[in-house]
């Protein structure tokens, strides 16, 4: 990984979400068009919104008036200051600079078919086999009870999803799959197609069919939308987020999962006056979704950083020279540290937290399995890594990545690990809770989770069998260090979900 920072996904030797956001940016130079997000002081957008935008030089590109934030553009280098001389305007903030990167590391709709209400799943598919983290969370129990329904659906909020994937076209909802690139809703097939294999990966674990061919995802019944927010190059950029959570939020998505961090810098913090603004408009979009009930699920990270206590910021900018900042617990992820969202940590085989998972007191809700390919290898997870559905495009020959040649063409499946594997088992439970208990809160679905999760305590020993002390904190340097104890701590949360206890 060039600079191993925020890494929110994949700790693989395929890809990796890193997280490289980038805040505080200064107004744009003349000519150079900027996107920016306008942050209202009231929860609504003024009627002449667009007229005030064009007097300072913009254009308004998208206004969210449920939460008062609006997205512009402009290529005048005084646009920032003469918008905030608007006494209605609480922050305008420059995007330029604030994406999540994605980068390398180490080395068919289904609309129109009848509702599956709560159908019992089989877990018998080609590769099924091979899905040690199902079995470690006891969804082939659970699929005894129940797959999940179709009348539920699950927003994946990542880059995307291969929608002609054999395992994942049966459950593609394509009327609630969308692109937010550039902080405007498309629809069209295309633009929420994976350009990663990110989002595609995502996806399977949480909702791939029952239907025998390769593997099966924790809530096989259900549907999955694809929510584009992270472009070519591997940016979620903070109009893009907006977006997706808004969409969600008045779309009928029951579940969303998140594995990335959409902070302008890694960690995100409230005495710059633009980062606050980035923080503020995105907590407001989650918070919009929450409260038209959907339950939001996010990674932890993969920085090996303890959240509730950091200490330094040593990786942002990640597209320029990273400026090395000391940094308090006042600075926040997003959206793992956002209220009401679901932290996940990762473990591997031996049900122990992975090397590389960030964790901490009050941001660990539950741990869930998303590989470790140093410490944590069994007869069962022989790479340590997590099996799910992958772009046939992105094929290589490759031990990591493999086939299923029982469809033509073949389905194409990869191993990563990383806490952005974890996640989508969790919104795959929180999938299968909703398909039982439709009307559930997601305060209510996420207290449900932690009640019936698996207890785990901290770790008898830091050097065996995972080697903690041979991974401090990425920016920091601090040493990894568990708190609390077997009914709560920071490695695991509450424990690690149960995907049978949770639907019995």
């Amino acid at each position: 990984m060039p600079r191993t920072r925020r890494v929110l996904a994949c700790l693989t030797a395929s890809a990796a979400l890193i997280g490289g956001m980038i805040g505080g940016v200064s107004a744009a130079a003349a000519g150079e068009t900027q996107t920016y997000l306008v942050l209202y002081k009231g929860l609504s957008v003024p009627a002449d919104a667009a007229s005030r935008v064009s007097a300072a030089g913009g254009t308004l590109v998208a206004a969210y008036h449920a939460i008062g934030v609006a997205v512009a553009r402009s290529d005048s280098a005084t646009f920032r200051t003469s918008l905030k001389a608007d006494n209605a305007i609480a922050e305008v903030a420059s995007t330029a600079k604030s994406g999540v990167r994605l980068a390398p590391e180490e080395a068919l709709s289904a609309e129109g078919a009848p509702a599956v209400p709560n159908a019992p799943a089989t877990d018998s598919d080609n590769l099924s086999g091979l899905q040690w983290d199902m079995v470690q969370v006891h969804t082939p129990e659970a699929h005894t009870i129940t797959g999940g329904s179709s009348t539920v659906i699950v927003g994946d909020i990542d880059t995307g999803l291969d929608y002609t994937h054999p395992d994942l076209a049966p459950n593609v909802d394509f009327s609630r799959s969308v692109s937010c690139l550039g902080g405007v809703p498309n629809q069209a097939p295309s633009a929420w197609d994976d350009e990663a294999g990110h989002g595609t990966h995502t996806a399977g674990t949480i909702a791939a069919a029952a239907n025998g061919v390769g593997i099966v995802g924790v809530a096989p019944n259900v549907k999955i939308a694809g929510i584009r927010a992270g472009n070519a190059a591997g940016f979620f950029f903070p109009e893009a987020v907006v977006c997706a959570f808004m969409w969600a939020g008045s779309h009928g998505i029951d579940v969303t999962n998140n594995s990335y961090f959409a902070d302008p810098w890694l960690f995100n913090c409230k005495n710059d006056p633009e980062q606050k603004a980035i923080f503020s408009a995105e907590q407001r979009a989650i918070k919009y979704a929450q409260q038209h009930g959907t339950v939001v699920v996010a990674s932890e990270g993969n920085q090996s950083d303890d959240l509730a206590h950091p200490t330094q910021d040593a990786t942002s900018p990640d597209d320029t020279t990273p400026v090395v900042r000391d940094i308090t617990n006042a600075c926040e992820v997003v959206p793992v540290e956002v209220p009401g969202v679901i932290g996940v940590t990762a473990n591997g085989n031996l049900g122990l937290k992975s090397y590389y998972s960030s964790y901490g007191m009050g941001t660990a809700d539950v741990v869930a399995p998303g590989g470790d390919r140093r410490f944590q290898l069994t007869t069962a997870a022989p790479n340590g890594r997590v099996l799910s559905t992958y772009p046939a495009k992105f094929f290589a020959p490759s031990p990591l990545i493999i086939q299923d040649c029982s469809v033509s063409p073949c389905a194409v499946y990869a191993y990563l690990q990383g806490t952005s594997m974890a996640a989508p088992h969790v919104a795959g439970v929180a999938a299968l809770i909703r398909s039982q208990h439709p009307d559930m809160s997601p305060g209510s679905v996420e207290s449900l989770i932690e009640r019936t999760a698996d207890e785990i305590g901290c770790p008898a020993s830091y050097t065996s069998p995972v080697n903690y002390a041979a991974f401090p904190a990425l920016d920091g340097g601090a040493p990894q260090v568990c708190q609390g104890g077997i009914g709560y701590n920071s490695f695991n949360g509450h424990g690690q979900v149960n995907a049978l206890s949770a639907v019995k």
